[in-house]
């Protein structure tokens, strides 16, 4: 559980110092994914950065109750002069890895990152696609409770991206996710609930799919704008179906596959194929209001 008590904060500058988040008293349940919505500059990833301990509030506090990340895919620690190996190796020390549990790590991180004898390059040589390998594996590497992530499914090439989003769907089975993302299809597929942000204040949703209503309201989204994002979330939804329906009846064409196995792999079928229903039934409601006008 993380509780946020009374937080307030802003920036000093010389344009003036508005309250990006004020009085913002929320409690985000254990084991429930979140996604942070609302327009650009409202505050998202300010309220990731004080929930992820990297930034400090004007006022009030956040209680964390519960073992979160750094922001998945952050890559503003590496040391530029060292290679990615010794990066990883010396975050994994830093957290106190066994000498075994570094190894574990580094493979980790190598196998995930797939860039080769690169990975033994210093890190000032990389591109910022090979960073977001690089830091978006190291990050998934330990055993958080929370995940925190701001749009890093959104890094590097269409593979990586799925690579991503495969990740964290993997990890939303042991733990929970708090996400910023612009694809509202991402933050239906991985997220339960919602937090619409709106002029410094925050409002929870134990619906997502209300969370994102509430913003849509308030932002006065076209018609041709809902559809065309709904019929994006169905495409994609009904391909992570496809996948996972791929991979279960797989599975049960192999007699060595073990019987719990087989279990998960179904019901991890089943959710996406609710998943998809679920955008498929936002498409279609949406497309009825359009052909009544």
């Amino acid at each position: 559980m993380i509780e946020i008590r009374s937080l307030y904060k802003r920036y000093h500058n010389h344009h003036g110092s508005d309250w990006v988040l004020k009085d913002i008293n929320l409690t985000i349940p254990p084991k429930v994914s979140v996604g942070l919505i609302g327009a650009n500059g409202a505050g998202k990833s300010t309220l990731l950065r004080l929930i992820a301990g990297m930034d400090k509030p004007e006022r009030g506090e956040v209680i964390r109750h519960t073992k979160v990340s750094w922001p998945v895919g952050l890559s503003g620690g590496m040391q530029q002069n060292m290679t990615a190996r010794q990066n990883v190796k010396f975050v994994a020390r830093v957290h106190g890895s066994s000498s075994e549990d570094v190894k574990r790590v580094i493979k980790y991180v190598e196998d995930f990152a797939e860039i080769g004898k690169a990975f033994d390059e210093p890190v000032r040589t990389f591109s910022s696609g090979m960073r977001a390998r690089i830091s978006f594996g190291l990050s998934l590497a330990f055993d958080f409770d929370v995940y925190i992530s701001d749009e890093a499914t959104a890094v590097g090439d269409k593979n990586f991206k799925a690579k991503a989003k495969a990740a964290f769907r993997e990890k939303t089975g042991k733990a929970s996710l708090i996400m910023v993302s612009h694809s509202e299809g991402i933050l239906r597929e991985l997220c339960q609930a919602g937090i619409f942000i709106n002029k410094g204040e925050a409002t929870w949703f134990d619906d997502i799919d209300d969370a994102i209503d509430a913003y849509h309201k308030a932002f006065g989204m076209h018609e041709a704008e809902k559809l065309k994002r709904a019929r994006q979330d169905v495409r994609a939804a009904r391909k992570i179906y496809r996948e996972a329906k791929a991979l279960y009846l797989a599975a049960k064409g192999n007699n060595s596959v073990p019987p719990e196995e087989l279990a998960e792999l179904k019901s991890d079928m089943e959710d996406k194929l609710k998943i998809l229903r679920k955008d498929f039934a936002v498409l279609k409601s949406l497309q009825e209001a359009n052909d009544d006008e």
